[in-house]
This record gives C-alpha cells, structure tokens and sequence, in this order.
C-alpha cells in the first residue's frame, strides 16, 4: 500500500465528498483508504458493496464510507448516495502525483525553437521538436518523444514513454498513460491491380494469381486533435488521418490497448475500455460505450448514446441509444431471446425423441 502523508478528520472528509456523518468517536485521523479487511485504526474503510459491508465485522477500521441507509452501530460511518463518486473524490485526495519538477532536466533535449509555457515540467530524456508549443503547467515525465510543429495545451500530464507524432494539437487537461501512441501513421495501403480482399468482395470468393501482387503504402498527412479532458491509457494507439483529422472530442476516456484508426471521429464523454478496435473512418456520436474487445469494422456510424456489449462484432450503423451484442451485434434483447431459444434445443430434442418412439410404438401395435 502506498505510504501517505495526509491526515484528515472525518468532518473534513465529510466536507470534502458530502454525506452524512455519524460520528462513534471523535479524534478520528484519516490517513488511507482501503477495503474493511485491510483497513486500521487510521484507515477509512471503504464499504461500498454488499460483500463490503458484511467485512465490516472484521474490519479494524473506526470509521467507514457506506452507501446512503446503512446503518452500523460499532463505528462511525459517512452514508454517500453515490458511494462510487464519492470514491472517486477520496481517491482524489490521497493521490500522489508522479514527480515532475517544474523545468526543464538537463538531459531533455528542447528544440530551440519551441516555445514552453509557465511552469512547465520537462522530465529527463524528453524530446521536444521544432516550433512546438508546450502549455502552462504541462508536465511531461521521463522519456516522453513530442515531434515537430505539435500543439500541447494547459494542465496537461504526459507518463512516460508517451510517443506524440508531428502536427499533432492536444487541448487542455489531456492525461495521456505510459506508452501511448499520438499520431502514427494509418494502416493505410493499395495495391496496384485489383487484389484479394477485392475479389472477395465482388465475387464472394478468392480467385485468379495474385502471386506478383505489390502492395503500396498510402502516407497520411492529417493530423490526430485530442480535445479537452481526454485521456488515453497504457499503449493505446490513435493513428493520424490519410487527409482529413482523427478526431477525440472532448471529456472522451479510452482505456489501456485500443486502437483508433485513422480518419475515425469520436464524439464527447465516451468510455472506450480496453483492447477495442475501431477501423478507419468511423464515426461514433457523444456519451457511447464501447464494452472490452468490441470491433468496428470501417466506415462505421454509431449514434450517441449508444452501448456496444464486450466482444460485440459491429459491422453495420447502429442508430441513437442503441444496445448491442454478439458477433455480428445485433439488439441485446434479441441475443438474449436468441440464447434462450438455443439453450431450449436440448429440451426439444428430448421431445422429439420421446414422440419418437411413441410413434414407433403405435406402428408396431398396428
């Protein structure tokens, strides 16, 4: 567990994440969160489920967070109506940020033509192209690779290993996660004659030689625009557009591993966990969510609102709040009738065989 110097009284606690406190013991100092098991005298013991509430037995903690109703005689207690949010803000309150010491470390390598904010930090090993624009209070940790001509806004928190290509522009309080990968080039190629995924398509097989077949690659000279309050997690990668921009709109969050093609315009406040792919110049509206290892092929439009379920293969338009799963996704109402009707089969086929020989009875009592 991660050592921490802060302290705080329930009543600040309380302040801080709102509730209501019911207070056993005064002279409660707060310095970590953790589950009821884990948690001690100086320990807020988050009990925000149902198993969680039940440790609270076992738990060593003289005061806990619980959700709104529950009522526990034997410590004190903050009820929450939002035990999640309000998880959130502790979590807030007890982070520790990464070191980042305002300036620039000796062997980062700045061109001289960038331009740097007020206050930003530039950790070691960093480069940083020419004619780029680093934002106040930017903090750029170690090993971070930013290209020529790139656009990095306000407030921003950079991990390490973060790769950001050329003409890239990146607005205000952008956290991107280790290894993330801003503007590579697209997936982008053509052959010169007609090749085999051509022929699929057209014919609904693969025929003809395709053995002298050259492949070329098709550069791309757009541009990715993360906007305000984006983050981007571990090792995911957003590939620049072939011409137009690859666009993530405001308040979006996209999970560790994803992979954003180029040309794909994502719209405000989506969630986007982890391992999804979104092949190129799709389109996906404000507040969807994309569930873990969900596909989508390209030139997609998906309407806001909307949730794709976990594994969801998408290869069609989905309209405005629509709910899909499977492969290929279909409305979950209709998966979930589909399997009850498959689970149904071993009972039918148990009725087919019992009329069976039911029959077979009657034709021998012929």
């Amino acid at each position: 567990m991660i050592k921490q110097e802060k302290a705080y009284t329930l009543n600040e606690i309380t302040n801080i994440i709102g509730g209501i406190l019911n207070q056993i013991e005064d002279n409660v100092l707060i310095k970590r969160i953790a589950p009821p098991k884990l948690a001690d005298e100086e320990t807020l013991a988050l009990a925000i489920s149902e198993e969680e509430i039940e440790n609270l037995s076992f738990t060593r903690a003289k005061a806990a967070l619980v959700p709104l109703g529950v009522s526990i005689e034997e410590i004190s207690t903050i009820e929450v109506e939002r035990p999640r949010l309000a998880m959130m803000k502790l979590l807030h309150l007890f982070y520790i940020p990464p070191d980042a010491p305002v300036g620039v470390h000796p062997t980062a390598v700045v061109h001289p033509s960038a331009k740097l904010g007020k206050d930003v930090s530039i950790g070691p090993n960093v480069v940083i192209g020419r004619d780029s624009i680093i934002g106040d209070y930017t903090k750029i940790v170690a090993n971070v690779y930013i290209g020529k001509c790139s656009n990095i806004g306000n407030n921003c928190l950079f991990h390490p290993g973060v790769c950001i290509g050329d003409f890239i522009s990146i607005g205000n309080q952008v956290i991107l996660q280790h290894g993330a990968s801003i503007g590579a080039d697209g997936f982008s190629f053509v052959t010169e004659n007609a090749g085999t995924v051509e022929a699929a398509k057209e014919d609904g097989k693969v025929s003809g030689d395709f053995s002298k077949q050259k492949t070329y690659k098709i550069p791309s000279i757009g541009s990715v625009i993360l906007c305000d309050d984006v983050e981007i997690g571990a090792n995911a990668t957003i590939d620049r557009g072939t011409i137009e921009n690859t666009i993530i709109g405001k308040g979006t969050k996209i999970d560790n591993l994803v992979m954003i093609a180029h040309n794909c315009k994502i719209g405000e406040n989506c969630l986007i966990v982890a391992q999804v792919g979104v092949a190129g110049s799709s389109t996906i509206g404000d507040r969807v969510v994309l569930a873990g290892q969900v596909g989508i092929a390209d030139h997609i439009s998906i309407g806001s609102d909307s949730i794709a379920m976990a594994q969801s293969g998408i290869s069609k338009n989905l309209e405005e709040k629509s709910i899909v799963f499977g492969t290929p996704a279909i409305p979950r109402k209709e998966f979930v009738k589909q399997l009850k009707s498959i689970r149904a089969i071993d009972d039918l086929i148990k009725e087919v065989k019992a009329l069976k020989q039911e029959i077979e009875i009657l034709k021998q009592e012929k």
